[in-house]
């Protein structure tokens, strides 16, 4: 309510995402945050899956030919740039005044262009029926006894009458003040609307400082005084939700729960767990290394080959891998000699420390694989990408398997990667529903399907082989977990 179109609104407490989606609705900018996945991807599905009303720019040609025939003047020839910071064409309630209605001189020229017409009617109709009615005294309504032509001559002359007033109360509301409607800008329902162009980024490998009253900065985690339990560290809050949680697999019903972890003296890792081959009672007992990544920043590849070499030095059958962040290098190392790498990423909500209750239901440690994908050519040497699923590796047997893609609710491509940042050129969805089936029913338009069926496939769209030889393929789960792997394209 306090802003002006294309004005940019930041709310820091997303939630289902009202605010993102009545600035989107208004022609506001938006920026929204919110610590929980779940509320980023409701508002995404909300935002993405909406129609919105087209509203007429001001700084535009239609804008211009509503606000010139509010006003009844003549449109200015001057160019258009749809600039929404200009605003809408709103709906004007009118202050009409004496002073403004005298000083309109719109108002005889429609009187006198009407008299024109009307006289002559008026002269014949006192001619008819032998009278000399003025204009305030021919009667409304006609009588029984009245000729046909009678009859026509009234019906005219009364028609130009309301016609003429109609004009003159149009231009005392056009030429008078006026207060603009701010909450009713004029729609045009020729167009349909939805969602511009939006990002999901993520800040979790950053963190802020606070300030005290000198300006000098706070770091509340160097002063021990991050949050946790009294006496209790980042490492060891992380160890205790570790043992009560798990390390949740791609499928539910695998999951590696640690009957025993115990601290480790070693420079990576810094803990022992300890868990039964295939979960079950009897199965073999198997020892892990358990390194933890820091609070507030990235695991890179050359840590996880140091966490590897001493997780094999000490004789650990498996490391696993607990950070918030990998880089991009990092998701192809998945082995070093004998010892598996498994990298699990811990939920965000760990960030909330003591506040985060230990009841072993939440998926806060998640193995999730890397992308199985297959190149094949296309015409004019362009090249496909076919997912054919996840590889996801079981700790507790030692194997890998290569999962469909019913698990991935969607993945995309960035068909040129340039090993610094991934953007995105290609998407696609594969929940179980059509994802855009909200949207389509929204619309309520004829929508081409072939168009609609290439967003929800296993296989890519052509693109051409990229410069810098390499692509990057990232896929994301149901549980909004996601990894990405680099390929190389020859």
């Amino acid at each position: 309510m306090a802003t002006d179109p294309g004005d940019l609104v930041l709310d820091p407490t997303c939630g289902s995402g009202t605010t993102a989606y009545v600035a989107e609705q208004w022609g506001r900018r938006w920026i929204t945050i919110d610590t929980s996945r779940v509320a980023m991807a409701l508002a995404r599905s909300r935002i993405m899956g909406a129609r919105y009303t087209f509203y007429l720019l001001k700084d535009s040609p239609e804008g211009r030919l509503k606000e010139s025939e509010i006003l009844r003047s003549v449109p200015p020839n001057a160019a258009t740039y749809n600039n929404i910071r200009l605003g809408f064409v709103y709906e004007r309630m009118s202050q009409v005044s004496l002073r403004s209605t005298a000083n309109n001189a719109e108002i005889d020229v429609i009187y006198d262009t009407y008299q024109e017409k009307m006289e002559p009617l008026r002269g014949q109709l006192n001619k008819t029926f032998k009278q000399t009615w003025e204009e305030w005294e021919i009667p409304r309504e006609t009588q029984k006894d009245w000729s046909s032509e009678a009859k026509k001559l009234h019906q005219e002359w009364w028609q130009l009458r309301i016609a003429r007033q109609k004009e003159i109360d149009a231009s005392i509301k056009a030429k008078a003040d006026y207060e603009y409607l701010y909450d009713k800008p004029y729609e045009d329902k020729k167009k349909v609307r939805v969602a511009g162009p939006f990002t999901v980024e993520s800040l979790s490998p950053h963190r802020t400082l606070g300030v005290d009253e000198n300006d000098e900065l706070i770091d509340v985690v160097a002063e021990g005084k991050a949050g946790y339990a009294p006496g209790q560290s980042f490492e060891q809050m992380i160890l205790e939700n570790l043992k009560t949680a798990g390390v949740q697999q791609s499928h539910k019903q695998d999951k590696l729960n640690f009957f025993s972890l115990t601290p480790w003296p070693g420079h990576y890792i810094c803990a022992e767990g300890r868990y039964l081959e295939g979960g079950d009672d009897k199965g073999k007992e198997k020892r892990a290394g358990i390194f933890i990544g820091p609070e507030f920043g990235t695991v890179s590849r050359p840590d996880l080959v140091a966490a590897a070499r001493e997780a094999g030095d000490a004789g650990f059958d498996v490391l696993v891998a607990c950070a918030f962040n990998y880089d991009a290098r990092s998701t192809e190392f998945s082995k070093l000699g004998k010892i598996p790498v498994l990298q699990a990423r811990m939920n965000a909500d760990l960030h909330m420390a003591g506040d985060l209750k230990n009841t072993g239901k939440g998926n806060l440690f998640v193995i999730f694989g890397e992308p199985d994908i297959q190149l094949l050519d296309a015409e004019n040497g362009q090249v496909q990408v076919k997912l054919n699923g996840v590889d996801v590796f079981h700790p507790d047997t030692g194997e890998v398997t290569s999962d469909n893609a019913d698990g991935i609710a969607c993945w995309f491509i960035d068909t040129d990667y340039n090993e610094e940042s991934f953007f995105v050129r290609h998407a696609y969805f594969l929940g179980a529903n059509d994802p855009y089936s909200a949207l389509k029913t929204t619309l309520k338009a004829e929508i081409n399907q072939e168009a609609w069926a290439s967003l929800h496939s296993d296989i890519s769209r052509p693109f051409p082989k990229p410069a810098t030889g390499r692509i990057a393929v990232k896929v994301i789960n149901h549980l909004g977990d996601e990894v990405m792997k680099v390929f190389k394209v020859k």
